[in-house]
């Protein structure tokens, strides 16, 4: 008798198509949820939703965190694309740095667990923070080439502008949830060349 003969039978096509389905139904429905409760939400809510039991949902996901990021990275990664294409079809430097600005933070509206993990870490994952970091800094040398961005101003500031404007969106959701729209304003206004008074030092 060889190996061969011992060896379990291949798994049917069948339940290899299932297992891609219900894990890309846990995907979505983990998404949906994360959007609306953000990242502290009973996994069983998100079992229900994608219509699989929790023993299915943790064999594709062992834990709540695994989930997260993996979600988390997918819309990052969808959102700075569509992003940066708009950015960059975007001929002005100033409306593509305040355009950016301005998806950026809609998006955030309506999404809690995104701005939960904008505002903890910059992003899910290293490289995500390392794409956006990019993408500000490619705006910003845009802007700064035809004068129009205020002097002093640099990529790390609107990296860190965008981040506190992220937890303004977080902070403001239920009580006032259009209230960041009011801050961005007053932000790029702040940004702006018009302004030539020099920056404060970045340390003390």
């Amino acid at each position: 008798m060889t190996l061969a003969d011992h060896a379990s039978p291949a798994p049917r096509p069948g339940r290899r198509a299932d297992a891609e389905r219900n894990r890309a139904a846990i995907i979505e429905a983990a998404g949906e949820v994360f959007a609306e409760c953000g990242g502290g939400v009973d996994v069983r809510e998100i079992a229900r939703r994608s219509g699989v039991g929790m023993g299915t949902l943790y064999r594709h996901f062992p834990t709540k965190d695994e989930l997260l990021v993996t979600v988390l990275e997918q819309q990052f990664e969808a959102w700075l694309t569509d992003a940066h294409q708009q950015a960059m079809a975007t001929e002005d430097p100033w409306r593509a740095l305040t355009g950016f600005f301005e998806q950026t933070l809609s998006t955030q509206a309506r999404n809690r667990a995104v701005v939960e993990s904008l505002t903890a870490t910059g992003g899910p994952s290293s490289s995500c923070v390392e794409r956006c970091y990019s993408i500000i800094d490619q705006l910003r040398t845009r802007c700064v080439d035809v004068g129009m961005l205020r002097p002093g101003v640099t990529t790390e500031d609107l990296f860190l502008l965008s981040g506190s404007l992220s937890q303004a969106v977080l902070s403001t959701a239920d009580s006032r949830p259009g209230q960041w729209r009011r801050l961005l304003r007053i932000s790029l206004d702040g940004l702006s060349s018009r302004n030539s008074e020099p920056l404060p030092a970045g340390t003390i």
